[in-house]
C-alpha cells in the first residue's frame, strides 16, 4: 500500500484516480481549494489547499510514496511549483494528468497545431505542452506525464485499451478516444509497475 496525494480531487478525473486507488488497498489524501463535495471513503482523507502555492502544499505532500497531478494548466498549477513543491516535501514520484494536444499526429506535427484543433481548447493544450516541456528539463524527480486521448469523457472502467508513446492513438473507427475510468486504471498502473519514469505515454482504445 502506497500512501498517494491527489491534486484536484473535486475534479472529474482527480475523482475517479482517487477512487481506482482506493479500490486497490492505497490510502489517499485528496487536494483542493474546496473539499466540501468531496464524499467521505474510507481510507480518504481531504484537505483544503491551495496548490499554486508550493510553500503551503509542501507541508501536506511530506510523508506520501507519490503525488498525482489531476489540475487544469489554465489557472491551475504550473510545472514550477509542482516541482517545488514535491522537491520540498522530499517525494521523488510526480504523475501528472496530461492533455492529448502535444501528441502527435504526423511526424513533427502535433494536434494542437492541426487546423482542425477547436479555438476553445487552444490555451490549456497550449499550457500543458508547456508543462510537458518544463518535466522534461527536470532531472531528478521521478516523474510520468499520461496523455490521454482525443477525447477523454466519464464512462465504462473496462480494462481494456492501448498504450502509446507520442502518438495520437486511433481505434479502427478513426475515433480517439479513452474513458475517465480506464484512464485512471492506466495512470495507477504505472504508479504501481513503473515503465514511463521522465518520459509521456497514451492511452486509448
Amino acid at each position: 500500500m502506497s500512501h498517494v496525494a491527489v491534486l484536484g480531487i473535486s475534479g472529474r478525473v482527480g475523482s475517479r484516480i482517487a477512487a481506482e486507488l482506493l479500490r486497490r488497498g492505497h490510502a489517499v489524501t485528496g487536494i483542493a481549494r474546496n473539499v466540501t463535495d468531496v464524499p467521505a471513503r474510507p481510507g480518504l482523507v481531504v484537505q483544503s489547499a491551495d496548490a499554486t502555492q508550493p510553500q503551503s502544499l509542501a507541508p501536506i505532500l511530506r510523508g506520501h510514496d507519490a503525488v498525482i497531478s489531476a489540475m487544469r494548466f489554465v489557472g491551475g498549477i504550473t510545472a514550477p511549483a509542482l516541482i517545488t513543491a514535491a522537491t520540498h516535501a522530499g517525494i521523488k514520484r510526480v504523475l501528472v494528468v496530461g492533455g492529448a494536444g502535444s501528441l502527435l499526429i504526423a511526424p513533427g506535427v502535433a494536434l494542437i497545431d492541426s487546423p482542425e484543433f477547436p479555438a476553445s481548447y487552444k490555451a490549456e493544450a497550449a499550457a500543458a505542452r508547456f508543462f510537458l516541456d518544463a518535466l522534461r528539463t527536470e532531472p531528478e524527480l521521478e516523474w510520468t506525464f499520461l496523455s490521454p486521448s482525443a477525447l477523454l469523457e466519464p464512462g465504462e472502467r473496462t480494462g481494456r485499451f492501448r498504450l502509446g508513446a507520442d502518438e495520437l492513438l486511433v481505434d479502427v473507427q478513426g475515433k480517439s478516444h479513452i474513458s475517465m475510468e480506464d484512464y485512471a486504471i492506466a495512470l495507477v498502473d504505472e504508479l504501481e509497475h513503473p515503465r514511463h519514469i521522465r518520459h509521456r505515454f497514451t492511452v486509448g482504445y
